[in-house]
C-alpha cells in the first residue's frame, strides 16, 4: 500500500487572534480547500477551543498547524500562548500530527528575512491564491490596529511552510 504523500496530506492550520481566530484548509501546497475567521468574542477560550474540534471533526486533516509560541521570538500574550497549546492538545487527543511553526519561519518562506512585514506575506499569498484576494486587509496605519483578517494570511503562511519543510524532508 502507498503511504499518502506529504503533498496531498490535508492541513487545517490556524492562527487565533484577539476574539477570534483566522484558518485554512488545504489539501496539498496548490490546493486550497477552505479559509475563513471564526470568532470568539466575548466568550473564553473553551468557545475557540470548540470551534478548531469542530473544524478538524469537519475536514479530518492530516495534520493541524500552529504557530511556535514556545519560540524565544515569539511576542504573544501569555493568554494566547495558552490558548495555541490547547489547540495542540485537541490536535493531541484526536491522534492529528500537530506541527508548529515559527514566524521566522514563515518570514523566511516569503523572502526577506526580518524585513518581510506581514502585508508582504499577505499579498505574496493572495498572489498564489487568488480567492483570497477580497480577504486582503487594506495596509495598516502606525496608529491602527491590525485588522483581524490578517488572520487568515498567518494560518495560510503556516500551511505553505509546513508543505514546504515536509518537502524538504521526504527529497
Amino acid at each position: 500500500m502507498l503511504e499518502q504523500s506529504q503533498f496531498t496530506q490535508r492541513v487545517l492550520a490556524v492562527y487565533p487572534v484577539s476574539g477570534a481566530f483566522g484558518f485554512v484548509v488545504f489539501e496539498g501546497p496548490h490546493n486550497l480547500i477552505d479559509w475563513g475567521m471564526k470568532s470568539t468574542r466575548h466568550t473564553t477560550g473553551a468557545r475557540c477551543i470548540d470551534l478548531v474540534k469542530h473544524l478538524t471533526s469537519r475536514y479530518a486533516p492530516d495534520a493541524v498547524v500552529t504557530e511556535k509560541v514556545l519560540d524565544s521570538n515569539s511576542r504573544r500574550s501569555r493568554r494566547m500562548k495558552h490558548l495555541v497549546k490547547r489547540i495542540v492538545k485537541v490536535g493531541e487527543r484526536e491522534q492529528i500530527r500537530v506541527e508548529s511553526i515559527s514566524r521566522s519561519q514563515a518570514r523566511n518562506q516569503f523572502g526577506q528575512g526580518e524585513t518581510t512585514t506581514k502585508q508582504h506575506m499577505a499579498i505574496a499569498i493572495a498572489k498564489q491564491f487568488p480567492e483570497l484576494y477580497y480577504s486582503l486587509p487594506k495596509p495598516r496605519k502606525p496608529w491602527m490596529s491590525e485588522d483581524a483578517r490578517m488572520s487568515i494570511f498567518e494560518a495560510a503562511a503556516l500551511a505553505l511552510v509546513f508543505y514546504s519543510a515536509n518537502a524538504d524532508e521526504s527529497t
